[in-house]
C-alpha cells in the first residue's frame, strides 16, 4: 500500500487533489481512499489531505501518520515541523516552489524535489492553482499510473476547454522532473 499526505493551505485544491489521485488510481484498477482533515475551514488555512492506494482492498481508516510520499502545494507550511513529520525514510518530497530542487534540499536538509506548479496552472489555466501540476510531476516522478488516469480523472469534473488546458497542463508539469525517478519508492 502507497500512503500519500498533501499540504497546503485552502484555496489551493489540497481535498481536490487527494480526490483525482484516487480517482486516477481507480481508473487503473486499484483501491483508494482520500480524505481531508481540516483545521480553521477559511481560505487560506493550512489542509491536509491523504490518499492510499492499494492493489487489494483497504481496511485501514486513519490518518497517514507514516506517508512514502509528501506534496507541498505552499513551501511556506516546510517552516511547520509536523509537515515533514513521519515520512518514511527513501520517501519523496514534491514542492511547489520557484526555486530549485537543490535550494530547497540545502535548506532543510532532506531531498525535495521543486515544480512551480503555481507558475504553470496560472500561465496555462489562467489560475494560481497548483494541485493539478504537482499530481501529473508525481505521477512522472513514481510511475504509479499513467498521466491518462489523471485525465480520465479530471474528466470527472470538467468538460471542454477546461479539460483541454488541464490536459496541456498535465503535459508540462511531467517535463519538470525526472520520469522514474521515485519508482523504486513507489513500488517497494
Amino acid at each position: 500500500m502507497i500512503e500519500v499526505r498533501i499540504h497546503g493551505r485552502g484555496g489551493q485544491g489540497n481535498v481536490v487533489a487527494a480526490y483525482l489521485l484516487a480517482t486516477a488510481a481507480f481508473e487503473t484498477g486499484q483501491h483508494c481512499q482520500a480524505f481531508p482533515s481540516f483545521g480553521a475551514e477559511r481560505r487560506g488555512a493550512p489542509v491536509t489531505a491523504y490518499v492510499r492506494i492499494a492493489a487489494q482492498p483497504i481496511r485501514r481508516r486513519c490518518q497517514v501518520a507514516n506517508p512514502a510520499f509528501l506534496l507541498v502545494q505552499d513551501a511556506g507550511l516546510l517552516h511547520i515541523p509536523s509537515t515533514l513529520e513521519g515520512l518514511k525514510p527513501g520517501g519523496g518530497i514534491l514542492v511547489n516552489s520557484p526555486h530549485s530542487s537543490t535550494e530547497l534540499t540545502e535548506e532543510y536538509g532532506r531531498p525535495m524535489v521543486a515544480v512551480p506548479a503555481t507558475a504553470l496552472a496560472q500561465d496555462i489555466l489562467g489560475r494560481p492553482v497548483p494541485n493539478v501540476a504537482l499530481l501529473s510531476a508525481f505521477l512522472a516522478l513514481t510511475g504509479m499510473m499513467p498521466a491518462s488516469a489523471l485525465v480520465k480523472a479530471l474528466a470527472h469534473r470538467f468538460k471542454g476547454d477546461v479539460l483541454e488546458r488541464n490536459t496541456r497542463l498535465i503535459e508540462a508539469a511531467t517535463t519538470q522532473v525526472i520520469a522514474g525517478a521515485w519508482q523504486e519508492v513507489a513500488h517497494a
